[in-house]
């Protein structure tokens, strides 16, 4: 039984691990996007504080959600495998 739960945290805990690279990956990647977005064009001051840090909330906003379709759609495919077998 104490082999089937340590099993268990340490899928858990790979599982974790995981979606955190992946989360950081994914605002990394969108980091360099926003980087592209002209906000000059939108704000006042396009090198104040207050530009980077929209530019920063812009980049985890967009990358966590892009990973989590990232990680749903791994999920989802998992489960399909379901109906193969």
């Amino acid at each position: 039984m104490d082999a089937v739960v340590n099993d268990f945290a340490a899928r858990a805990g790979m599982q974790g691990l995981l979606y955190i690279i992946i989360d950081l990956i994914c605002i990394t990647v969108a980091w360099f996007v926003v980087q592209e977005i002209r906000l000059d064009v939108f704000m006042k001051r396009a090198r104040s504080v207050h530009t980077k840090t929209l530019q920063i909330m812009l980049a985890v906003i967009l990358g966590h959600q892009f990973a989590r379709f990232v990680l749903d759609y791994w999920q989802w495919s998992n489960l399909l495998r379901g109906l193969v077998e």
